[in-house]
């Protein structure tokens, strides 16, 4: 099944994402915490977890890093008690955008996401404003070349909802939320290493932006990500690289 063409795209967003390594530690950390309070302190019995200290893995965190955040959060030692919050809202041309956070001051959030809105031509929206527009699923996307026929096979077998491939030969496999370690995990055994697996909010349907507009968008993307409390962003908005 042909997607759009989006390599590019992810390859940029990968980049951008590595540059800003120390922020994500501060984002992962974040996530073991209300993982670990929600779910417990045992991966095995808790997928969020699971995912988290895989990102953790990925990401080159020290495991004593990732071991003090998982007791914070199921409580053998003191630490910040964050809440999730979720802000929609729309960027340039009407494109929808998601922005999960977690937070220890919801005050201070709200203002600086909608901020973030105002300064760079956006406008902040009612909560299910944007989000019927987005399906919360599993994504693991592999790069060009990737046996399309034996990913397919394990995939499926594995239990994934979907299988994409866009024009420059990029994969996509599409998971239900809740399959999505279990998939991962499978693939990898199989000898399928994804260049990002992540759980997202994914659009019903995508607006490509290119020129000035493209650049306007890009300014309140990277505004929304420079807000300490965002911990990921979800957009219809794909950025002509």
């Amino acid at each position: 099944m042909a997607g759009h063409s989006k390599w590019a795209n992810i390859k940029h967003k990968k980049a951008a994402t590595d540059a800003k390594r120390g922020k994500i530690w501060t984002r992962l950390i974040k996530e073991l915490t209300v993982a670990a309070r929600m779910g417990g302190g045992d991966p095995d019995t808790n997928p969020r977890l699971r995912l988290a200290i895989d990102k953790s893995s990925d990401a080159n965190m020290p495991k004593d890093n990732v071991t003090r955040a998982i007791q914070r959060g199921s409580g053998t030692l003191e630490g910040v008690n964050y809440e999730e919050i979720r802000y929609e809202g729309y960027g340039i041309n009407g494109a929808a955008i998601i922005v999960d956070c977690m937070t220890d001051n919801r005050i201070r959030t709200v203002a600086e996401v909608r901020h973030a809105f105002s300064k760079h031509g956006g406008n902040m929206g009612t909560e299910g404003s944007v989000a019927f527009m987005f399906k919360h699923c599993g994504q693991l996307l592999f790069a060009p070349g990737t046996n399309e026929d034996a990913l397919m096979e394990a995939a499926l077998e594995a239990g994934a909802e979907d299988v994409l491939t866009d024009a420059e030969g990029g994969i996509e496999v599409i998971t239900a939320p809740y399959d999505f370690p279990a998939v991962k995990s499978a693939l990898e055994a199989a000898g399928f290493k994804a260049e990002v697996a992540e759980t997202l909010m994914k659009p019903d349907t995508e607006i490509v932006f290119s020129g000035d507009d493209a650049v306007k968008m890009q300014k309140l993307l990277d505004a929304l990500e420079d807000v300490d409390d965002v911990q990921q962003i979800h957009t219809n908005a794909v950025i002509d690289a």
